[in-house]
């Protein structure tokens, strides 16, 4: 049994950098064709590329029907796009917290509807690209943590509503070693400093999230539907370990 995905049509939406671009790689080395999407022009090899901002609802409907007319299908979407800048949340304006909740909520569903006006038909996969802030809190990106929590719930619900024709699932994304990475992390001391406190002792690549979304899109997840798939290694070790001053006890 093998990851393969020849010929499907896999639409991966901010697929030109980062996470997305890992992601993109991942399922071109299945063998998909792979359409990705972004507001800015970019070029990725082996990848069609269209323009699209994921929250207006025209451009949306526009882009799916361009891939439908080209390749005749459409098998696959990841909703990848998203994504916040540091903002405490007494600080930021209720229009900043408007667009992350678009972005990272509103827009995945607006693929998605779009998405499953064509799949009804012809069956498909759709691959939520969420993240531990959804799950744990997220001091300095409050509304994007709200946001990912929604879309988990999101994922669950339109399993249920759309099955057993189209299965949904999402990705719960932990710490990922970008060329933003810098970003959030500071420094290589900074970024060495954080992987110390993940389990696997180092970051994800974008790779391995792009091959955790190849095997909920591929046949060989296909009994799993409304499930988040957790992709952290292994999570945070617990602060208390390390404040504590004894070597045993619970």
């Amino acid at each position: 049994m093998e990851l393969s995905l020849d010929g499907s049509v896999v639409l991966v939406t901010g697929g030109v950098r980062g996470v997305g671009l890992g992601i993109t790689r991942a399922f071109l080395s299945a063998g998909a064709i792979v359409v990705v999407c972004a507001r800015r022009p970019a070029e990725v090899p082996g990848a069609v590329f269209l323009p699209c901002d994921v929250r207006d609802a025209d451009q949306v409907s526009a882009l799916v029907s361009s891939v439908v007319d080209r390749f005749g299908r459409l098998d696959v979407v990841v909703n990848n796009a998203g994504g916040a800048p540091f903002a405490l949340a007494d600080k930021a304006s209720p229009r900043f917290h408007q667009k992350i909740v678009e972005l990272n909520l509103l827009a995945p569903l607006l693929v998605s509807q779009a998405a499953y006006g064509v799949m009804k038909d012809s069956g498909g996969s759709i691959v939520m690209v969420s993240s531990i802030s959804g799950r744990r809190p997220s001091p300095g990106t409050a509304a994007y943590g709200a946001a990912k929590a929604g879309l988990d719930n999101l994922t669950a619900s339109l399993a249920v509503e759309w099955a057993p024709r189209v299965r949904v699932n999402s990705l719960a994304v932990g710490m990922v070693r970008t060329e933003q990475s810098h970003l959030h992390y500071g420094s290589a001391e900074g970024i060495a400093a954080v992987e110390r406190t993940v389990p696997l002792g180092r970051l994800a690549t974008p790779d391995e999230v792009g091959a955790c979304a190849v095997f909920l899109a591929s046949p060989l997840a296909s009994y799993v539907t409304g499930a988040t798939l957790v992709v952290h290694g292994g999570g945070e070790v617990p602060a208390f370990l390390g404040a504590a001053d004894t070597d045993g006890g619970s």
